[in-house]
């Protein structure tokens, strides 16, 4: 026996998932939000798209896969889709705090070299 969604339900999970998918956009048009970084929320979107339109696919993946609870799929997707966007920001994190560094050693040196050329007595 399968479970159908209700059809009030799908329309408003549809809806959601458009809104959801235009504020993406919005942030992005605005410069809020960078391309890279939409991604995830993109595909995360067009996800939930398809589960919204296609009503019993949930429960069919999750008995291909052996899931006892088809929503449960949906929360292993999400820790998952986590999971590869907070590896991703900590690679960023690194990746800036190695170029601050390196910023502020060049800043250094300028503000040295500056210091030098304008006061010759101090020599």
């Amino acid at each position: 026996m399968e479970n159908v969604v209700p059809f009030k339900i799908q329309i408003l999970s549809i809806l959601g998932a458009l809104l959801f998918m235009f504020f993406i956009f919005r942030l992005i048009v605005k410069g809020r939000l960078r391309e890279e970084y939409s991604i995830l929320w993109i595909i995360c979107t067009c996800g939930l798209l398809v589960f919204s339109f296609w009503r019993s696919g949930l429960d069919i993946i999750a008995k291909y896969l052996g899931v006892f609870y088809a929503p449960a799929l949906i929360f292993l997707g999400a820790i998952f889709a986590i999971i590869i966007f907070l590896v991703h920001l900590s690679v960023v994190n690194s990746k800036q705090h190695r170029q601050i560094k390196d910023l502020a050693q060049e800043l250094a040196l300028l503000k040295d070299q500056f210091k030098e050329k304008n006061n010759p007595a101090s020599k």
